[in-house]
């Protein structure tokens, strides 16, 4: 007889977990022991369900590498007991959370899925409770005793997608992420289809590895027309600054004139890893491919290809934290180590 499988649902804060008081309109976060007062319809997954909860629930608004590291703790500390891990996260920054935890675990053979919701658990028309419960479906979901998913993902209305590969792209909708690279890994309606052709094929046989060591001296620098020299140059002058993630325009492309490639380059030469991503939401990086990124190529940038800013940060953070050879970062950047982008 097959095991049921075992899940643990880690509640970080968020309106997912949030009751309302309809006295005063003020939303609270309920209590986790609590859970199947609120969400009967759990009793009939088919699998059993723990929670764990952060001892003073945050905004995700507050949401920052501290905390991710306990998200990653909490897994750490629970992943031979339990089947599949189901974390509930404000929606505001879970994609930036969910990439960064999807490049902490390396050799995931577990599913870890991230979910919200954007109105209260209580609330007569909320999102939160089919989010949870597909979620929790999904981790449970199995096939031939191996779980089907085994990396890091975020469900949101009906579907599934790689969480490293998502942002979140509308503040009122129910359908408030969006995955604009790579298609949904699977979708929720009578049934639940997954497609097993986009999965990521993790490395079973191997021992899972946790990286906690997280560079946090990096900068987000979105170009813009009339963009001055004195802005650029009082970012890359930060002390301390290890890395930048350049959103560009288009396909890569950025302002050809000389004070701009100048302080490219000058930062470059002091160790700054800028990694080159594009401000489109979707599509790639490609340069060289017109005139306004061929110096970028030459002096060396970091080609983001079809990454989400959300991911690059996150991988810029992993990888300066593993002290990557000189030699060895723009490569390693610029491979897929979890799925994050195309060849």
């Amino acid at each position: 007889m097959a095991k049921i499988p075992h899940i643990l649902l880690i509640y970080t804060g968020g309106t997912i977990g949030m009751t309302r008081d309809y006295e005063t309109g003020a939303l609270k976060a309920f209590n986790f022991d609590k859970l199947l007062k609120h969400i009967p319809e759990l009793k009939h997954l088919n699998c059993t369900i723990d929670s764990a909860s952060f001892e003073g629930p945050i905004d995700s608004s507050n949401m920052n590498p501290k905390y991710w590291i306990k998200i990653t703790e909490i897994i750490e500390e629970n992943y031979e007991v339990f089947d599949g891990f189901v974390i509930l996260h404000g929606s505001d920054t879970m994609s930036y959370t969910a990439s960064a935890i999807s490049f902490m675990f390396e050799n995931l053979s577990k599913p870890v899925i991230f979910t919200g919701s954007q109105l209260p658990i209580g609330d007569l028309r909320t999102d939160a409770k089919e989010n949870m419960i597909t979620s929790i479906e999904i981790a449970a979901s199995q096939k031939n005793g191996k779980p089907i998913i085994s990396e890091v993902c975020l469900y949101f209305e009906y579907k599934l997608y790689r969480a490293n590969r998502t942002t979140k792209v509308n503040a009122e909708h129910f359908q408030a992420f969006a995955s604009p690279n790579y298609p949904p890994l699977a979708e929720s309606g009578v049934h639940l289809k997954f497609d097993e052709s986009l999965l990521y094929k993790s490395r079973r046989s191997k021992i899972i590895k946790i990286r906690k060591e997280l560079e946090q001296n990096i900068v987000l620098l979105k170009l813009f027309p009339g963009i001055t020299e004195n802005v650029v140059k009082s970012i890359l002058e930060i002390d301390g600054l290890k890395g930048v993630v350049l959103e560009t325009y288009g396909s890569g492309n950025a302002p050809t004139c000389k004070w701009f490639v100048n302080l490219l380059k000058q930062a470059l030469k002091k160790g700054i890893k800028i990694i080159d991503v594009t401000q489109c939401s979707g599509g790639r990086v490609i340069l060289g491919q017109y005139e306004t990124s061929v110096q970028l190529q030459k002096i060396g940038l970091i080609s983001g290809k079809d990454i989400t800013t959300e991911a690059a940060l996150a991988k810029l953070m992993y990888l300066l934290g593993q002290k990557i050879p000189e030699k060895e970062f723009k490569h390693v950047f610029e491979t897929p180590l979890r799925g994050e982008l195309l060849e």
